[in-house]
């Protein structure tokens, strides 16, 4: 969210949305193609991208550091018995209690039981590697290396044992494996794997993932770590992944690798994570299966606390997000973009998705920013239960923008949904709005704004919010709070709704359903053609909070009950923007 002062936006052609009935239609003057439904975009939301970015500052905004144990801190430890690994002149020999021995450039060392092990690490070599071996915990100092081994992992921490990375401030470092091995990763590690330092590291993995952990992967503030995986994923855990700050950037084109992969959970609490995938849609024949590629994947739950996430997936059947249990959004920011299309194969589909999950979807904070434009691309759906307590959510997306299998909660918050060739809201059990503000706008008739499942016996229930709703309610909602409907809107219009002593300012869209419904705690009125100055805004410049308004007529509200039979207004044709 943020602040936008002295704006003031003038709309050239502006009409009075009149009448109080479906009978009453008018003429939209604005220059838009109403035969294909064709129109310019309009916002930040339709507008943003998502590419990586290895600058070094990261957000501010983070949550407290997460560690499963304290002994996964590097600062409660101490690792004082060096020794000096030089990748450009490799030398065996037994130092402190460890064993180094070479084998046509590639090092192995072993500290066996040994305590209080950092391995310095600099020098270049281009066909070599570096292997950890031993029985107690050990920090690894990479302070200017660069691995590249085609035949098996550059860097391969083969101890059970935690293995501490540090990357040396200022330093440049690079791990590659070649294409010949069967490695898991070009850094694999066989025990916790904990990243320290200010320094940047670059991994490529050309055989399977760029870094694997067999058990979890903890990155922390300073860390600068690029990963780029050809033919798998770019960064695997088994037992976790923690990202408690530093600049993370992933990119993996093979057919639907994932960017961050984990068995476990992934909690995000700082730091900037881009993800770019651009693989498509794959058949897996040992699951009889079709997948897609996605920017993260946690086979239980996704926890988002603090910092910046930026994902974007190309390739068909691509999604942002995608959990097999839940996922829980309190604080950060998250902005999701894919492009691809349906995948489909032996009878099997994998559809885009911006943030997809099996179990419940929880928001109470932060901000989420999810567009989606290729065929089929749901924005945020749930196969479970959604709830909105706070933060805000905007979806623009190419079929329903907000979806929950199950029931749907909104009580706080701000929640912007277009559905460019469906409903805006869709919930197929029970939709609760019971608070926040909610901006929500279908396709056109047959579709709605907020739609529910009452083919299978539920409900809309209204009691409380500030609405919007281009295309209207379900029929059958139960409205313990009013709401009223203009029959028709103009398009490309600034609106001002106050409820009480609060405005919400709101653009409308280039196309979008039939009708206009509004709803607040009191009985509201709605001013068109309005100039907007100051406030907060939302949705990338789509609504604004607390405004400055002048200008503009009002409009004639009548009593709304529900359904989408509303006569006029730009809408019906296709909703893009």
């Amino acid at each position: 969210m943020k602040k936008r002062m002295g704006i003031v936006l003038l709309v050239a052609s502006m009409m009075l949305i009149a009448g109080c009935s479906s009978d009453d239609v008018i003429v939209n003057n604005l220059n838009i193609d109403m035969a294909n439904g064709n129109s310019s975009t309009t916002g930040e939301l339709a507008t943003f991208d998502v590419a990586i970015d290895k600058t070094t500052a990261e957000p501010t905004d983070a949550a407290t550091e997460y560690f499963p144990y304290d002994e996964d801190v590097l600062e409660n430890n101490e690792f004082t018995t060096e020794v000096s690994i030089d990748l450009s002149n490799p030398e065996a020999k037994t130092e402190n209690g460890v064993e180094v021995t070479v084998e046509d450039g590639h090092i192995k060392a072993n500290h066996g039981e040994t305590k209080k092990v950092c391995y310095m690490v600099s020098g270049t070599t281009a066909n070599g590697s570096f292997t950890v071996l031993g029985n107690k915990k050990y920090a690894v100092k990479l302070n200017g290396a660069n691995i590249t081994n085609p035949d098996s992992a550059a860097l391969n921490l083969l101890s059970g044992k935690r293995a501490y990375i540090i990357l040396a401030d200022g330093t440049t470092n690079t791990l590659t494996d070649g294409t010949g091995g069967e490695q898991k990763g070009a850094l694999y590690c066989k025990g916790k794997l904990l990243f320290n330092g200010s320094g940047s590291l670059s991994v490529t993995g050309n055989t399977n993932n760029g870094i694997h952990s067999a058990d979890y992967i903890v990155f922390r503030t300073g860390n600068n770590v690029y990963v780029k995986s050809t033919t798998n994923h770019g960064i695997k855990a088994n037992d976790g992944i923690y990202i408690n700050g530093g600049i993370l950037n992933v990119e993996v084109s093979a057919a639907a690798a994932k960017g961050i992969n984990c068995e476990s959970d992934i909690i995000i609490n700082g730091g900037r994570t881009t993800v770019v995938t651009t693989g498509n849609g794959t058949y897996d024949t040992d699951e009889s299966e079709a997948k897609g590629a996605a920017g993260i994947k946690a086979d239980l739950t996704l926890t988002m606390n603090g910092g910046e996430l930026w994902l974007k997936s190309t390739g068909s059947g691509g999604k942002g997000i995608s959990t097999d249990t839940e996922a829980i959004f309190s604080g950060g920011n998250v902005y999701v973009v894919t492009t691809g299309s349906q995948y489909s194969s032996n009878n099997d589909t994998a559809s885009p998705k911006g943030i997809k999950t099996d179990g419940n979807i929880t928001i109470t904070g932060g901000k989420i920013w999810v567009r989606t434009s290729g065929n089929n691309g749901e924005g945020i759906e749930t196969k479970s239960e959604l709830s909105i307590t706070g933060g805000e959510v905007a979806s623009y997306a190419y079929d329903d923008a907000i979806n929950s299998k199950s029931t749907m909660t909104i009580s706080g918050g701000y929640v912007f949904a277009l559905g460019r060739n469906n409903d805006g809201i869709d919930a197929n059990g029970n939709c609760y709005i019971k608070g926040g503000t909610v901006y929500a706008i279908c396709s056109g008739q047959p579709e709605v704004a907020i739609d529910t499942n009452t083919e299978g016996g539920y409900k809309l229930y209204v009691s409380g919010g500030t609405i919007v709703a281009i295309g209207g309610l379900e029929n059958g909602a139960q409205l313990t709070q009013s709401c009223y409907q203009a029959t028709s809107w103009s398009a490309n219009t600034w609106y001002a709704l106050t409820v009480g002593s609060n405005t919400f300012s709101f653009q409308t869209p280039s196309s979008g359903g039939s009708g206009l419904v509004v709803s607040g705690s009191s009985q509201p009125t709605l001013l068109s053609g309005v100039s907007v100055s100051g406030g907060t805004t939302y949705f990338g410049g789509l609504g604004i909070e607390g405004s400055t308004v002048s200008g503009g007529s009002y409009v004639s509200l009548s009593s709304y009950t529900g359904g989408n039979s509303m006569g006029g207004g730009p809408g019906g044709f296709g909703g893009r923007w």
